[in-house]
């Protein structure tokens, strides 16, 4: 074997006895590195399992010719935690390889349906891939069991719905349906049938995973949402706010403060006015004939805010949260009946890259939400809490950052501390932030910039109108732009 065809060689192959004296010669050169029995690889660094998990599916048919992966790896899609490959195939024992190991077992051979695999294999159809894994197995050795446990399949089925909606359960019914005599396994399908009937509401049986239990029981939830509130909970529970209570502010200095948290709440939502154009539409009802939706928009976010009392509820139940969400929301969206203003939405929603809760999971999502915000005890915890709650739900078709703020303010407002403001320079750090959370489940950038916007507004001097808007000037407050910078001002005072 010349270097050109070692170079030519998959990263990792099996060798044969057509190739095994090249290859031996290959090694004693240093070209080839051998992993395990008949494997070698021309990447003489990597580690080997590393290296094995990248390139199972080209190995499955260098060891099983005949293989077709089924059971837990049908539905998985990748090697187990322990690297565990699941196949049908006529050879019998186990290959064990580094980081990865095929466990063959006898079955029916693959049906029309099952559909060719990268490498050369057959990989179970979906319906077949359900059937053989409501076969219950056993962990064995140190081994996980073959197939994936009721609570998996119930989590499976239930993304299959959120993802493709009911028709595409129903067709992976059919199919389990047609197939499953020519497999022997009629039993698994009633199984499959009761469960899927129960998911849809269709049938009692019973169902084990969270998920499945809120969507047989008419409130289902968005389990990878849920997991997000679980990791914000947490990070919350090891953070110690900085307590920064409300200072005794005059009227005008309440004023001013609320009149500048509705407007930067627009701002950045695209409600774009000048400082003077906001003003005269909250203090002087002057609403620009061009634009009355988007004054409408200010005027009502600037009522809620700036009435103490409505600011000061807080639910203690979870049908005292939505109302109170939905009526907030009603007041400052009143200006767009096309929005339909204080109703969930009907429609899916997402912003760039972002997909938001499904309309039929809202309510259960939120539920689930509140049931973490109410072991909260901190004001200012609650008050991140919250507007991620609503944020990562998007339970309106539109107005939902306005909301989210309001309820976070809300919370603060009512504990006795600082509300805390979005100014235009922090814009792109607050959607950034949330994008972490969103996407890469990173709390610490959400949990930061807030605390600091807080800082922030407890540090400037709200006095009246024209005081606080020349300390936010000279702060950067209004500055726009990824590279802006915000400064707190160098003394802090109150009015």
């Amino acid at each position: 074997m010349p270097g050109l065809a070692v170079a030519a060689m998959p990263e990792v192959f099996v060798s044969d006895a057509k190739i095994s004296k090249a290859v031996s010669r290959a090694v004693t050169r240093g070209q080839l590195r051998k992993l395990g029995s008949r494997l070698y690889t021309r990447n003489l660094d990597e580690e080997p399992a590393r290296l094995v998990l990248r390139n199972w599916y080209y190995l499955v048919t260098a060891y099983y010719p005949d293989a077709l992966i089924t059971d837990r790896t049908a539905l998985e899609n990748r090697p187990a935690p322990d690297g565990s490959v699941c196949l049908i195939s006529d050879k019998k024992r186990d290959t064990v390889l580094p980081g990865l190991i095929f466990r063959p077992r006898k079955g029916q051979p693959p049906l029309e349906s099952d559909r060719p695999f990268i490498g050369g294999a057959r990989l179970a159809s979906p319906a077949r891939a359900y059937l053989e894994n409501m076969r219950s197995s056993r962990a064995r050795d140190g081994r996980v069991a073959r197939t994936l446990s009721r609570q998996e399949i119930e989590d499976r089925l239930d993304t299959l719905i959120r993802n493709q909606g009911e028709e595409a359960l129903n067709q992976l019914r059919d199919e389990a349906r047609r197939i499953a005599p020519q497999l022997g396994l009629e039993k698994g399908f009633e199984e499959l049938n009761e469960l899927i009937g129960a998911l849809l509401g269709t049938r009692e049986a019973e169902t084990e995973g969270a998920a499945g239990k809120a969507l047989a029981a008419g409130r289902p939830f968005d389990p990878e949402r849920i997991r997000l509130f679980e990791t914000l909970f947490a990070a919350l529970r090891d953070t110690v706010p900085l307590g920064r209570p409300v200072p005794e502010r005059t009227a005008p200095a309440s004023a001013a403060l609320s009149f500048f948290e509705a407007y930067f709440s627009n701002f950045i939502e695209g409600t774009e006015f000048s400082v003077e154009e906001a003003e005269e539409i909250v203090f002087r009802g002057m609403i620009p004939r061009e634009r009355p939706d988007d004054a409408h928009d200010i005027l009502g976010t600037y009522r809620i805010v700036s009435d103490t009392a409505d600011m000061n509820l807080l639910p203690d139940k979870f049908d005292e949260f939505v109302a109170l969400l939905r009526r907030r929301h009603a007041t400052f969206m009143a200006g767009r009946p096309a929005a339909n203003p204080g109703a969930f939405k009907t429609k899916a929603n997402r912003a760039g890259q972002t997909v938001f809760v499904a309309p039929e999971l809202v309510a259960g999502t939120l539920e689930k939400g509140f049931e973490f915000l109410q072991a909260l005890g901190e004001p200012f915890h609650r008050a991140v809490f919250m507007m991620f709650i609503v944020s990562e739900v998007h339970p309106f078709a539109d107005g939902n950052g306005r909301a989210a703020r309001i309820m976070m303010n809300a919370e603060l407002v009512a504990g006795g501390q600082e509300r805390l403001i979005i100014p235009t320079a922090y814009r792109a750090d607050y959607l950034g932030a949330l994008k972490a959370i969103s996407h890469n489940a990173h709390t610490r950038p959400l949990i930061r910039m807030l605390d600091r916007a807080q800082a922030y507004t407890h540090a400037i001097d709200w006095r009246d109108l024209e005081h606080a808007r020349l300390m936010l000037e000279q702060t950067g407050a209004f500055a726009e732009g990824e590279d802006v910078m915000l400064h707190l001002p160098e003394e802090a005072g109150a009015a």
